[in-house]
């Protein structure tokens, strides 16, 4: 049998370290075909050889991280004006600074740190930030994009790290950092003040610390053990903070975890006690911990952010009353809803706002021509109501009449205070949604029909209960055709002054368009109680700040004439994305894969599974495979197993989203299909230099090939390099431009 050449895997790196934790490779392989290589191999590493081995290990490592830094903080500073989605963040960041309070469908700890880096750097929060392209001027903005290269480049060491772990082979690590580190998009997404370079290092350090865990399975319960067992629990919780693609890891570890437990069930050899003790440390690690984690960065999110803000009509009145600022803050009010209060009622709905009423009738031809009921975000004297008895026309307000509180079922009518009109409905079709039915206001100094009666219920409360303002969720159903009052969320063309469509539905479904809350709540006749005593717990607003991200995600839909991508688009670098710039006097950045570095990630997935599904048909199949190639086979299934699985979970969840898509969230996956082609290619080099043993020049196959991939990739750098470092001057399309006659595609549009 020739022997194995390249210094690869299958000599003397596939021998188990007799370190603290043994290597995954090592385990991979078993200590039966690793003595077998070990016997086959004429020559094994000789001592001095050794001794400089891990100096050497740590020497790449210096130089790779050097050259991540190098290349993500070159020119970090240009351009000096937002750029893309600058506009998002690094307004976020100064809402920190300032302590005040806004909404994104995000989860809070990526805009934290970029504030917390702002705010060390110097940065005052006082940018508007207001949009692309607008001059920073004399606004410390170094800082905050400096956090997010800093991390951005710490991608490159993890995945040559990660990938060490599972191949144990040096060229196989550094030709993953070299696919990262001269990929432009990558470098693009690391140097401006984006959410996407913190969310790709909690998943790049969640999978290090997991390998790391892995690797150290030959000895449970020790300290490295524990140490990368929590650690990757602290990154999930990361992952998970930044944004909620971040469950997409946690899938990943969890089967892992899952997987991993299994077999440790299955080893007869262990006692249920043990089995016992692993599955509690996974339990406390990757579970307690990640959620006591992530639930502290809401804390952390909810103390800062205390003064009321452009995110407070997001948010129920509960909510609000506890931001200084709001109207509702430290208030005193009527507790609960008696008749002849005067009330504004507000959509339960994120970003409907205020049942509304004006002066202004709908126009000729949109049901009856009676005056329009909408609803509007803002606070207006148009939004108050008074609550009165649908049978009676005495005043409740008259000292002589005692008190009496609005209960769950009662029938009521609601007067508009400004222009004394009924809320009502009728049978007539709603102005934008079919089959719901035009709500108006109507009659004279509250005098109308029966068609302004409606019956008022609290939502999962049992009849009698009081109504109480800000916490009651209540539903208003009209007496007379049975429909419920709520809000379609559509906007009313202009004769509507784009205000929100109200309708009566006569679907009866229970959703957030048709439940409304008490807010604001006058009545003489009842004494005020403070509304610090109706703010709702940490729990309470927890859940609700994740049922509203969850509703503002779903609502991010594409507009009409907007640019989207779809996750097709995405592997084959089919279009990038314009980060600054449009003309030739512009300074111009264009978010685009090097498409070198992207078309091999393509070619390697589809190589893997082919060769994967060979390898896995010889050994299931129990065919005698030479102890050199056995231990290759091993490794790409298993290290390149992990990877695979990585690229699919961050990539094919994409196609069952209802949501807008861009280009930039496909570059997790890009990380895991990376570090994919640095496995295979090292490996699929090593088998055809251990075929070709024979020939006088198989030993430098493998040398030759990873310098040859190695060269090509860094020459694609310099041809592309100018969109992500930035260019102005004529378009591609000129033959003076940097870029002429790189144009491949002609959906590049740079």
């Amino acid at each position: 049998m020739p022997p194995a050449v390249g210094g690869g895997l299958a000599g003397s790196e596939l021998r188990p370290r007799r370190g603290r934790c043994g290597s995954q490779a090592a385990r991979a392989v078993g200590p039966d075909v690793a003595t077998e290589a070990t016997a086959r191999s004429p020559k094994r590493p000789a001592p001095s050889s050794r001794r400089f081995e891990a100096p050497g290990r740590w020497a790449l490592l210096a130089l790779v991280t050097l050259m991540s830094f190098a290349t993500r903080f070159h020119r970090l500073d240009q351009p000096p004006h937002i750029c893309w989605d600058e506009t998002h963040f690094g307004k976020m960041g100064s809402y920190y600074i300032n302590r005040t309070f806004f909404f994104d469908v995000h989860p809070p700890l990526g805009k934290m740190l970029i504030g917390l880096a702002g705010h060390l750097s110097g940065y005052d929060g006082t940018f508007l930030f207001q949009k692309p392209g607008d001059e920073y001027e004399h606004h410390s903005y170094l800082g905050m994009r400096g956090f997010c290269a800093f991390l951005g480049a710490l991608l490159i060491p993890f995945a040559y790290l990660t990938v060490l772990e599972l191949s144990q082979s040096l060229p196989a690590a550094l030709l993953t950092a070299a696919l990262l580190t001269f990929d432009t998009g990558c470098l693009t997404l690391s140097q401006y003040i984006l959410l996407d370079p913190i969310l790709m290092f909690f998943i790049m350090a969640a999978m290090l610390s997991m390998v790391k865990y892995n690797s150290c399975a030959n000895r449970p319960f020790s300290a490295p053990w524990w140490l990368w067992l929590s650690l990757t629990g602290v990154n999930l919780a990361g992952a998970l903070g930044v944004k909620f693609v971040g469950l997409f890891i946690i899938l990943q570890v969890g089967w892992n975890t899952v997987s991993d437990l299994w077999h440790l069930f299955g080893d007869l050899s262990l006692s249920m006690v043990t089995v016992g003790k692993h599955l509690t440390a996974r339990i406390l690690c990757l579970i307690v911990l990640p959620l006591a984690l992530y639930t502290a960065t809401y804390a952390v999110h909810f103390m800062v952010l205390n003064k009321s803000g452009p995110g407070d009509g997001f948010f129920s009145s509960a909510f609000q009353a506890r931001l200084s600022g709001n109207n509702l803050h430290n208030a005193s009010i009527p507790e609960h809803l008696a008749y002849g209060s005067v009330i504004t009622v507000k959509s339960a709905r994120m970003a409907v706002g205020y049942l509304h009423s004006h002066r202004h009738l709908y126009p000729e031809g949109i049901g009856a021509r009676q005056q329009q009921v909408t609803t509007y975000l803002h606070k207006d004297y148009n939004n108050l109501w008074i609550i009165k008895k649908h049978n009676t026309n005495s005043d409740p307000l008259d000292p002589s009449l005692p008190v009496e509180f609005v209960r769950h079922g009662d029938v009521i009518r609601l007067e508009h205070k400004e222009t004394s009109r009924n809320l009502h409905s009728h049978y007539h079709e709603a102005p934008l949604t079919r089959k719901h039915y035009q709500v108006t206001g109507y009659g004279i100094n509250g005098t109308g029909d029966s068609n302004d009666f409606w019956r008022i219920e609290v939502v999962n409360r049992k009849f009698g209960n009081r109504i109480k303002v800000l916490r009651s969720r209540i539903r208003l159903i009209h007496l007379v055709t049975g429909c419920v009052l709520g809000s379609s969320g559509k906007v009313l063309p202009k004769w509507g002054w784009e205000q929100l469509e109200v309708t009566c539905t006569p679907y009866l479904k229970e959703t957030l368009n048709s439940i409304w809350n008490v807010e604001d709540h006058i009545n003489p006749k009842l004494p005020n109680i403070s509304l610090d005593v109706l703010q709702p717990s940490f729990p309470e607003i927890m859940l609700e700040a994740h049922m509203v991200m969850i509703r503002g995600n779903n609502g991010l839909k594409p507009k009409d004439n907007e640019f989207t991508s779809k996750p097709w688009h995405w592997p084959i670098n089919y279009q990038g994305l314009r980060f600054s710039g449009i003309n030739d006097t512009d300074f111009r950045v264009y978010l685009l894969g090097n498409p070198v570095v992207w078309w091999l990630n393509l070619l390697s997935i589809a190589l893997y599974l082919l060769s994967g599904s060979i390898f896995a048909v010889a050994l299931q199949r129990g065919a005698r495979l030479p102890a050199e190639v056995e231990g290759l086979s091993q490794v790409l299934l298993q290290g390149g197993g992990q990877l695979l699985l990585g690229w699919m979970m961050h990539y094919f969840p994409f196609f069952l989203m209802g949501r807008i898509l861009y280009f930039h969230h496909y570059f997790p996956a890009m990380l895991f299909s990376s570090m994919l082609t640095g496995l295979l290619w090292d490996i699929l080099l090593r088998l055809c230099a251990w075929s070709l043993a024979s020939f006088s020049l198989a030993g430098h196959v493998h040398t030759l090939g990873i310098l040859s991939l190695l060269l090509g990739i860094a020459y694609s750098f310099y041809l592309f390099h100018p969109l992500a470092y930035g260019m102005v001057g004529p378009l591609a399309q000129d033959p003076r431009s940097p870029m002429a006659g790189l144009r491949w595609l002609e959906s590049w549009d740079f």
